[in-house]
C-alpha cells in the first residue's frame, strides 16, 4: 500500500507544475527577491570558464520536474541555456540533462562523479529531494547521500548547485518537505556550495498570484511559464554566484 501511495505522490509532484492556466491569465514578470538569486558560496570554475571564453558545460541532474513531456525545449534546462547564451554573448554554453526518474539521492550519488567527468561538466545542478521526501527516506541517510554526491562532483572538478524540490500546495498537504530542505542547506554549507531554493521561489510566486499552483486542472500551459521563469532565475543565480559581470567580458578578451 505504501509503495502505491508513493507512486501516486511522485506522479502528483511531477505534474504539479503542469497545471493549466486560466484563459485570461496574464504572464507577469515572475520577479524573485534578490536574496534568493545569490549565495555566499561561489562558482569559481564557472567564473574561470567564462573569463577564458568558454565553453561553459552545465549538467542538470534531476527528476521528472526537470522536464516537460513532449516539450523539452520549453523546460527550465533549455531556458537556462538560452538565457545564459543571451546574457553571456560570445560564450559557448551547453546545458545537458540527465533524468534520474523515481530515484533517491542515495540511488544517484554514487554515479555523479563519473557522469560529470564524462560530460566534461563545469557545473552540475543537482535537483533532488522530492523522491526522498515522498518515500520518507531516513533524514540521516539523505544527508549522507547528498554529502557523498557533492564530494564526488567536486573531486571530478565541477562546481555544484543543489536545487531543492518544486513547490506544490497539493503535495505539501501530504508530504513534509521541511527536514529535507533544511538538511540540503546543511550539506551545502558544509561543502561550500550554493542552493537554488526552487521551493521558496515557487511558493512566493504562488502567494503573489503569479501562478495558481493549486489548480486541479492539468496541462502544459502553466508548466511552460513556470519553467521559463525558473530558467531565467537560475541563469541570474549562476551569474551572480559566479561573481560575473557580463558587461566586462568583452573588454577582457
Amino acid at each position: 500500500m505504501r509503495t502505491g501511495l508513493a507512486s501516486v505522490l511522485i506522479a502528483l509532484a511531477a505534474s504539479s507544475a503542469s497545471v493549466s492556466a486560466c484563459a485570461d491569465d496574464v504572464t507577469k514578470n515572475c520577479a524573485v527577491p534578490a536574496y534568493l538569486l545569490t549565495s555566499d558560496s561561489t562558482l569559481s570554475r564557472v567564473a574561470s570558464a567564462v573569463r577564458a571564453g568558454g565553453p561553459l558545460n552545465i549538467l542538470v541532474v534531476g527528476s521528472r520536474s526537470s522536464s516537460i513531456s513532449g516539450a523539452e525545449e520549453e523546460a527550465y534546462p533549455a531556458k537556462l541555456q538560452a538565457a545564459l547564451r543571451e546574457k553571456l554573448p560570445g560564450i559557448l554554453v551547453n546545458v545537458s540533462v540527465e533524468l534520474a526518474l523515481r530515484k533517491t539521492a542515495e540511488d544517484v550519488a554514487p554515479g555523479l562523479g563519473k557522469l560529470a567527468e564524462a560530460k566534461k561538466s563545469t557545473l552540475v545542478v543537482w535537483q533532488t529531494g522530492i523522491v526522498d521526501a515522498i518515500r520518507s527516506v531516513d533524514i540521516d541517510d539523505f544527508r549522507e547521500a547528498l554529502d557523498q554526491g557533492v564530494t564526488s562532483l567536486q573531486k571530478a572538478g565541477a562546481d555544484v548547485v543543489l536545487m531543492n524540490m518544486q513547490y506544490s500546495p497539493r503535495t505539501e498537504t501530504m508530504v513534509s518537505m521541511t527536514s529535507y530542505i533544511d538538511n540540503m542547506r546543511v550539506v551545502a554549507q558544509q561543502r561550500d556550495v550554493p542552493v537554488f531554493d526552487r521551493f521558496t521561489i515557487m511558493s512566493k510566486w504562488n502567494e503573489s498570484g503569479e501562478f495558481d499552483l493549486f489548480s486541479p486542472v492539468r496541462g502544459v500551459s502553466l508548466a511552460k511559464r513556470v519553467h521559463s521563469c525558473l530558467g531565467s532565475a537560475l541563469s541570474t543565480f549562476v551569474i551572480e554566484t559566479a561573481r560575473i559581470n557580463p558587461t566586462e567580458l568583452g573588454t577582457k578578451r
